[in-house]
């Protein structure tokens, strides 16, 4: 049986480019960064090399690159960094459209005396920026509002938010893991005081990641150890992952359009087939503000679980949701939040297309998917 993935959102695989250029640092050029011999300080070159190439990509200053050990990593660095500096608990916001890395460390600091408001999404996943404007406080310490949902691919008006919380003098942090890359982000032009990233979600190693933190914008560590990472991440720095991840930005860079355009014309003709062979389906997520490459579907009358491992079944993968919640019975605290029919938050799988997704593996999808919903019809009828 022939395999098919289409859980890119909850991880890519890596691409052959980015492995070659992993290799050497694993046996050749195994220096530690810190140290100070040739060996060392040719670790320190591969290192400040990796750093720049992020920085052009979001035409930030490499000083303003923080190296973590993932999105999560990074997102845990945004909010603690900054609480961890307050004399006092005080006020956040966030969405409650947030990956778990967000919610439950504002869940966390809820229960150590933090207020936080959780911004309500519209039936497409999207946050306004009157609603934010009207959630701001006096003791308002930082704002953190992801910029794609990993969910259902809306993409949120984050220019617009971080110039509201820029007005009040506001941090304000983005999530932007499934965003980084696909999407040409420029930090002089959205002006975000920090964002996150993971290299595994575009075609990089697993367990590395970045925090981009504008220069000025006051934060420290959470974690206790060395002077790495400008004080901010100490810890030995993963310089392979670190590599891949760059070369993963690298080949991104030069075929951002490309993939676009090819994971574009996939989501739309699916979509179309849907229309055609699966009318009661439905898509979740904002029509047009969208990364093509999540699709967030609804079969009425299914139990997402039985789905998933239907088209498990069939030799493919996809998901019911965050790959960090997947395995959950319960619905998506996502499609939860956006008000959607309780039938059609129980019968929402997530399809993400990649790179290396063909129309052939969409045909084979659909044909999947019919032959499944028309065994409920006929169960139904029994």
């Amino acid at each position: 049986m022939k395999r098919i993935y289409l859980d890119y959102a909850a991880t890519t695989p890596v691409e052959p480019e980015v492995v070659e250029v992993m290799l050497p640092y694993f046996r050749q050029q195994f220096g530690n960064a810190s140290s100070i011999h040739r060996f060392g300080l040719e670790a320190k070159k591969e290192l400040d090399h990796a750093r720049g190439i992020l920085a052009r990509a979001l035409n930030a200053e490499p000083r303003e690159i923080v190296f973590t050990g993932g999105g999560t990593e990074a997102n845990n660095l945004a909010l603690l960094g900054t609480v961890f500096r307050s004399d006092a608990p005080g006020h956040l916001i966030t969405s409650s459209i947030e990956h778990p890395s967000v919610r439950r460390t504002c869940e966390y600091l809820q229960k150590k005396g933090w207020r936080v408001t959780f911004l309500r999404v519209d039936a497409f996943g999207m946050v306004h920026p009157e609603e934010l404007e009207k959630a701001i406080q006096p003791d308002t310490r930082l704002i953190s509002i992801m910029y794609v949902n990993n969910e259902v691919g809306t993409i949120n008006p984050i220019k617009a938010l971080a110039e509201i919380a820029k007005k009040h003098g506001i941090p304000f942090h983005t999530d932007a893991v499934q965003a980084f890359a696909k999407l040409k982000i420029d930090v002089r032009e959205v002006p975000v005081s920090m964002l996150s990233l993971a290299a595994h979600k575009i075609y990089g190693p697993k367990g590395v990641g970045a925090l981009y933190v504008r220069r000025g914008v006051p934060l420290q560590s959470v974690l206790i150890g060395g002077s790495q990472e400008f004080a901010l991440r100490p810890g030995t720095e993963n310089l392979p992952g670190i590599v891949g991840l760059a070369k993963a930005v690298e080949i991104y860079e030069r075929r951002r359009e490309q993939d676009w355009q090819h994971i574009q014309a996939l989501a739309d003709w699916l979509l179309e087939r849907l229309r055609e062979e699966i009318p009661e389906a439905v898509l979740n997520g904002h029509p047009e503000q969208r990364y093509p490459g999540v699709l967030n579907l609804s079969f009425p009358g299914l139990e997402n679980m039985a789905l998933v491992m239907g088209l498990d079944l069939e030799g493919i993968a996809v998901s019911n949701g965050s790959a960090c919640s997947s395995g959950k019975v319960e619905p998506s605290h996502v499609l939860q939040a956006m008000r959607l029919p309780r039938s059609v938050q129980q019968s929402a799988i997530r399809i993400s297309l990649g790179r290396y997704t063909t129309r052939e593996e969409v045909e084979h999808l659909i044909a999947a998917l019919k032959k499944l919903t028309q065994n409920k019809i006929k169960a139904g009828r029994s």
